[in-house]
């Protein structure tokens, strides 16, 4: 009995935390169940509409390579500003401010933040060997095509390794590409119940999952 009793004792903190955390859960429900989604999504995209696209885009440029998800930015660009610039507009607005990014990302990897990202790196046992000619391609290729680290965290890998920048940035703008423009058009038919853009987008990005298998067997075989 006595020893089983300190176990007891352990347990009961978690025990009151898992019910703490439950009660939240279920208050939180409630909250939302009151919430009109419909307005509050209307209100934020018009907000940021009214920012101005020279402000979505350079948010665009900028946020992702401190961590912002990607995704935001090309799933609410079309339905934010195609009304203003036009579908093809908004989209080559989209393209050119991922550019932007990925040499902004690249700079500070390679150049700003190198002696920063270095000692961190060194500090968990890690080292970025340089890469150069084919196997700074084949790397690049492997690390743009293959699931797993997000956007930044790859652009900052291949900045570090000193990949050219000319080749680090044609590899990663091919790569990219397909998946923004797709995901311009789809979140333009979800926010607007429009299923045939939602179609053109989602085929937009099953054609490029089918080109990235391709190229991942033709060129980076074992990561296929």
């Amino acid at each position: 009995m006595p020893p089983d009793a300190p176990r007891a004792r352990r347990k009961l903190p978690l025990v009151k935390l898992g019910l703490a955390a439950a009660a939240a859960l279920v208050a939180a429900v409630l909250v939302l169940r009151g919430l009109d989604y419909r307005a509050l999504e209307e209100e934020g995209l018009r907000l940021i509409r009214g920012a101005g696209p020279w402000t979505f885009f350079a948010a665009t440029a900028v946020l992702p390579a401190a961590g912002a998800p990607l995704s935001v930015f090309t799933l609410t660009a079309g339905e934010l500003f195609a009304p203003l610039m036009t579908m093809t507009g908004a989209i080559a607005a989209l393209v050119a401010a991922i550019g932007v990014n990925l040499a902004l990302t690249y700079w500070l990897a390679r150049y700003a933040l190198r002696p920063l990202l270095s000692k961190v790196l060194e500090h968990y046992g890690y080292k970025v060997p340089r890469l150069a000619g084919s196997n700074a391609l084949s790397v690049a290729l492997a690390l743009r095509l293959t699931p797993g680290p997000p956007f930044c965290v790859q652009s900052y890998i291949l900045g570090l390794a000193e990949v050219p920048f000319r080749l680090y940035m044609v590899v990663s703008w091919i790569c990219i590409l397909p998946w923004a423009i797709g995901a311009a058009i789809m979140g333009k038919g979800v926010f607007n119940g429009n299923f045939k853009l939602v179609i053109y987008g989602v085929g937009v990005i099953v054609a490029a999952v089918v080109i990235v298998r391709m190229i991942r067997k033709r060129y980076v075989p074992r990561v296929a």
